[in-house]
């Protein structure tokens, strides 16, 4: 694991460490950007790099994040950044997924209770298209039938995702599978604001993509390891 040669205050304490996996993701942070905002004092941003070949480091660097190289993997990348984080609040969050405004406030009223171990965000698609109408619609009923994923970025208190040892090494699944243990530990609670996700991964191909993750899902149901699970996903999409 590599940092950028960023001049950091390590004894510095903030309030949120938001934490962005990427992997060729240029086109996507070129917006968050704007939707995160640079140089707050009480936020900093780690993006976890898994190898990108495009310009996205130098983007990075060019506004001053923190960025630190890991082994490809949404998991792996995301504990990469949550070691160096030095927020008491984590904060995941996909590289096109967009945070509502005042996003700050939502998370702090939403840890007020200790009986809180963790939150997430409702979740919109961008696009207008009647897939991603539908996939709105969609997703809170998967909510409200305990299905989560990391588009709607998860937040977390720092003590407690140390305690409960950060993501498991999957190469698929790993945010659903934090979010069954973090239910275990505490209360999870979706806040008002809506962030909004990108539709890309639907685009020209709804009815594909929709199926193979229905087919995914209920095979890591019957067991089947995520390892397994990341490799037909590579292969079929």
């Amino acid at each position: 694991m590599v940092e950028s040669k960023i001049e950091i205050d390590e004894a510095k304490r903030v309030s949120y460490s938001i934490i962005i996996p990427v992997l060729n993701e240029s086109k996507a942070l070129g917006a968050q950007f704007k939707s995160i905002g640079i140089g707050q004092d009480e936020v900093e941003v780690i993006v976890a790099d898994g190898g990108s070949e495009d310009n996205t480091i130098e983007m990075v660097k060019s506004v001053g994040w923190r960025l630190a190289q890991a082994k490809r993997g949404r998991g792996v990348q995301m504990n990469t950044g949550a070691a160096l984080a030095r927020g008491e609040v984590l904060l995941f969050l996909h590289a096109d997924t967009q945070l509502p405004n005042g996003w700050e406030a939502l998370v702090k009223q939403a840890l007020e209770s200790q009986e809180v171990a963790a939150g997430n965000f409702k979740l919109e698609f961008d696009g207008g298209s009647k897939e991603a109408l539908w996939m709105t619609k969609l997703y809170p009923i998967l909510s409200r039938g305990g299905l989560c994923y990391g588009d709607s970025g998860l937040f977390i208190r720092r003590s407690t995702f140390e305690e409960m040892g950060g993501y498991k090494d999957y190469p698929i699944f790993e945010d659903y599978d934090l979010y069954r243990r973090l239910r275990i530990v505490g209360k999870f609670r979706t806040v008002d604001g809506v962030a909004v996700t990108s539709s890309r991964r639907f685009e020209g191909k709804f009815g594909r993509t929709f199926l193979l993750w229905m087919v995914l899902q209920v095979l890591y149901w019957a067991g089947v390891s995520p390892q397994r699970l990341g490799k037909l996903y590579r292969d079929w999409r």
